[in-house]
């Protein structure tokens, strides 16, 4: 139940399924047929929200969600506490800091990536570049308030720019993305005016202060280790507020934030529970949640016919199936045959078996097919068991008595890590797994629970995982946290590829910036072979009759509630 989202600015986690939705469609061979959008189509097609103004909705009332893990860790810039599980769980408290794709500390984008002011927080940001240099001027809600008082202004922004800036400074930062570039953060006329300046420009604009950081989080040791199993609601901001943690049971539930100064939330009580896959559809059926995913045809015939539900569909904003730990398998040939023996389209034949989904092979983390800017930098053309053999042979492996490929007496040996307990998604690793046992390497399966989800990619305790990164609307991002050496998780890359990252950041226009990182992705895989798509995929969700604005809402939010606050039900 993981989704990938940009937290901070930087893009989090998502195992093979995530808590999504669908269009109008059913029947009893599965959902109506529909498919990944190519470049200039109708994107409207992949949103599916029951869209409604607040005003005609019941006020009051309570809705429940399911999570696969909460916690432990609740930093959403840190490592650990980067997926979109967290992401989902705190943006309707604590939009300030966190974001679901859509919203997060200075900024909003709409369904389609377009990117505007947060006003709740940032009422106005304007840059100015200027003899190679830019100024960015930032007025700030005189109202944007911390739960605990303290003013939302200079002093947080300062904070997050110097826990940001570098990965040298002892704070488990996912990615330090273009805070490199800025040289100063003041304050101007008064602390609800910030003033930034950069040593070079950065563009985008937003790619700057997409979260803030409360300024008592302020040494490593609390950034590290201070939100493990704490939540901190005093050091949050939004239409919510946390009413309890319960650990035993795994809940969180929510109640309207009295300290809000902006939209006040249609919904009176919001519950997130965390179960495992199957024990969500057996939820839902049973009326105790409100949304469930069905992202496998497994999934969607248990839920099937369930009384008083709706099916909504749209595009899942998924990249990914083939993420490898360098720092485990430590070849490079291996992990380059990895990327050879994998048959993509078997992959989607047995992910979308069953969902009428079609989608070409993506050759992009970063873009999807349809973005206008989208290039397939998948690095391998000849693929299969013989191909991922002969890039071994050429690498000085030969076969062992048991026909493993080794090198120097050892073997090219690792585990897949699957997460939860769905049928499908197991099948889709078992079938991952025979074909790289075809190309001559010796794989085994971790089998782990949903709950573990965070722990195990987020500290690294994995050799392969299908698991990926949500994708945003635009690379700049996105290629700095994959690709630069010193800020990607597998520590892969050069110093060529490090300025060519760095550079880009300063390209105004959109069309060429985004060139140069599809460019980048491009050499970088072609070189180090760390990460690869094997799909993109649906959000199909059953969805409780009557919930409106919950659905696929593409860029304006991962977690499928494109407005917290006009999240509620139907007037009956």
């Amino acid at each position: 139940m993981r989704n990938l989202t940009k937290i901070g600015g930087a893009a989090a986690i998502a195992a093979a399924l995530t808590l999504t939705a669908c269009g109008n469609g059913g029947g009893s061979t599965g959902p109506e047929t529909a498919k990944g959008q190519e470049s200039g189509s109708d994107l409207s097609k992949l949103i599916s929200v029951n869209e409604k103004p607040a005003a005609d909705l019941e006020q009051g009332g309570k809705v429940t969600l399911p999570l696969g893990n909460i916690g432990p860790d609740f930093n959403g810039f840190s490592n650990n506490g980067n997926t979109a599980d967290n992401s989902a769980l705190q943006i309707p408290m604590n939009p300030v800091a966190m974001n679901s794709g859509g919203i997060g500390g200075c900024w909003k984008v709409d369904f389609l990536g377009k990117v505007t002011p947060n006003t709740d927080f940032c009422e106005t940001v304007d840059s100015e570049v200027k003899d190679g240099k830019q100024t960015i001027t930032i007025k700030v809600n005189d109202k944007a308030t911390y739960n605990d008082g303290t003013p939302i202004d200079v002093k947080a922004f300062q904070n997050t720019w110097n826990i940001l800036k570098s990965a040298d400074a002892g704070y488990d930062i996912v990615s330090s993305g273009a805070y490199q570039f800025v040289e100063s953060v003041e304050a101007g006329s008064s602390d609800k005016e910030v003033i930034v300046k950069t040593t070079q420009p950065v563009f985008p604009v937003d790619s700057l202060f997409f979260g803030l950081i409360h300024p008592a989080v302020n040494t490593p040791e609390i950034f590290n280790e201070g939100y493990n199993g704490d939540l901190h609601p005093e050091w949050m901001a939004g239409p919510f507020k946390l009413d309890q943690y319960d650990t035993a049971a795994k809940t969180v539930t929510l109640a309207p934030n009295e300290k809000w100064w902006g939209a006040k939330p249609v919904l009176a009580n919001v519950t997130f529970r965390q179960l495992e896959t199957s024990a969500q559809v057996a939820a839902f059926k049973n009326g105790e949640i409100d949304a469930v995913s069905t992202n496998t045809i497994s999934l969607y015939k248990q839920v099937e016919g369930t009384k008083d539900a709706d099916i909504r569909r749209g595009q899942r904003l998924f990249a990914g199936g083939m993420n490898m730990n360098a720092q485990r398998i430590t070849d490079v040939a291996v992990r380059k045959a990895v990327f050879a023996a994998v048959d993509r389209p078997a992959l989607r034949a047995v992910r979308f078996n069953g969902l009428n989904w079609e989608e070409p092979s993506s050759g992009s983390m970063m873009l999807l097919p349809f973005s206008e800017y989208y290039q397939d930098n998948y690095p391998v053309k000849e693929t299969g068991a013989d191909a991922a053999k002969k890039v071994l042979t050429d690498a000085g492996y030969a076969p062992n008595a048991n026909g493993i490929m080794e090198k120097d007496g050892k073997p090219a040996a690792f585990k897949i890590s699957n997460f939860g307990d769905d049928p499908t998604t197991l099948a889709v690793t078992q079938t991952l797994q025979k074909q790289l046992q075809a190309g001559g390497m010796d794989v085994g399966i971790d089998q782990r629970a949903s709950a573990d989800f965070g722990k195990v990619i987020g500290g690294r305790e994995f050799d392969l995982s299908i698991s990926g990164y949500t994708v945003g609307p635009d690379a700049t991002d996105a290629v700095k946290q994959y690709y630069d050496s010193k800020t990607n998780e597998n520590e892969l890359g050069d110093a060529e590829l490090d300025k060519k990252i760095a550079d880009l950041a300063a390209i105004e226009d959109n069309a060429e910036r985004n060139k140069a990182a599809m460019e980048v992705e491009k050499e970088h895989m072609a070189k180090y072979f760390s990460m690869g798509v094997a799909f993109n995929g649906p959000q199909i969700s059953f969805v409780r009759t009557g919930l409106a604005n919950y659905g696929p809402s593409l860029f304006q939010s991962l977690s499928q509630v494109p407005d917290w606050t006009t999240l509620g039900w139907e007037k009956k």
